[in-house]
């Protein structure tokens, strides 16, 4: 159970406010009459509330979009008995706060690219006090978008280091979500599980069937006729995350393995963008292996 933190909320008093509630627990009557009656205690006018039962868990699963003139502390606090009764992992965001957010980047600009733009456009609930790379090549588009950008080289010899050297920053900056955008490195387990439920990474979608290095030209190889790409949150089950959103795109035997990567590289933006968009707004919530999105 938590309340998010703030980073200074100085709000009036009276001044309208919007939460977003999520909750998870086991499914059992009564939760949804519960949840509702506590906010109406503190006023809340509900403007939004999806939920879900999943058979595989038995996990009950809700998320609720509401509007009050109370202050985030006495939402939490109208909730915190219901969360205690029905065992919840509960959750209570200011819907108005962007999603701090450090994005990782190697080589590859295409999804930071499609990151800052949409971010700076007002299309993602997101800020970026920094971005991190393993490599150079990237600092000019970062600072055409103005953001900080940290060279953090790995090798074999220094990855520990370089690991807590990004949890630091991950702790200093106040992060929410990290974001590998054609990130290439692998993530040691250790990090895998310190950033688990807020590291979310980007891949194609040929994983497995086409592993390693020219994935599109191995697709275009065998005559596929669908290319796609995989958003999903980082385990140390590589590649093999919890699934936020997937996309894919038709193509044929006419186009060339180049024309293949330029496809692939505008489905694996938008992909990527979209599932933090989702996660930004607080719509994803995980189900063991599987994710709940609430789109």
């Amino acid at each position: 159970m938590s309340i998010e933190s703030s980073t200074g909320d100085t709000t009036p008093a009276t001044a309208a406010r919007n939460y977003i509630v999520t909750l998870s627990c086991a499914d059992q009557p009564g939760i949804v009459h519960a949840v509702s009656g506590a906010l109406l205690q503190t006023g809340c006018n509900i403007t939004e509330s999806q939920q879900f039962e999943s058979p595989e868990t038995g996990t009950f699963f809700m998320r609720v979009a509401v509007a009050t003139d109370a202050p985030q502390a006495e939402v939490w606090g109208s909730l915190e008995p219901v969360s205690q009764a029905f065992g919840m992992q509960l959750d209570v965001f200011d819907a108005g706060r962007p999603a701090r957010t450090l994005i990782m980047c190697s080589r590859e600009g295409h999804a930071l690219n499609d990151l800052l733009f949409q971010q700076r456009a007002g299309m993602l609930s997101i800020e970026v006090p920094l971005i991190v790379s393993n490599h150079e090549d990237l600092r000019p588009m970062a600072e055409f978008y103005g953001v900080p950008f940290v060279h953090l080289p790995v090798t074999r010899d220094n990855k520990s280091d370089a690991e807590a050297r990004l949890l630091e920053l991950v702790a200093e900056h106040k992060i929410d979500v990290v974001v590998l955008a054609r990130y290439m490195q692998i993530l040691s387990d250790d990090l895998c599980r310190e950033l688990n439920g807020r590291a979310i990474n980007i891949h194609h979608s040929f994983l497995p069937s086409f592993k390693g290095a020219r994935p599109y030209h191995q697709a275009h190889a065998r005559g596929v006729k669908l290319i796609g790409a995989t958003a999903h949150y980082v385990t140390a089950d590589l590649d093999e995350g919890p699934i936020i959103e997937q996309e894919v795109i038709r193509v044929n035997h006419a186009q060339t393995p180049q024309q293949f990567v330029s496809l692939g590289r505008d489905v694996e933006g938008r992909t990527l963008a979209t599932a933090v968009r989702w996660h930004a707004q607080h719509r994803v919530l995980l189900d063991g292996t599987r994710t709940v999105v609430f789109n």
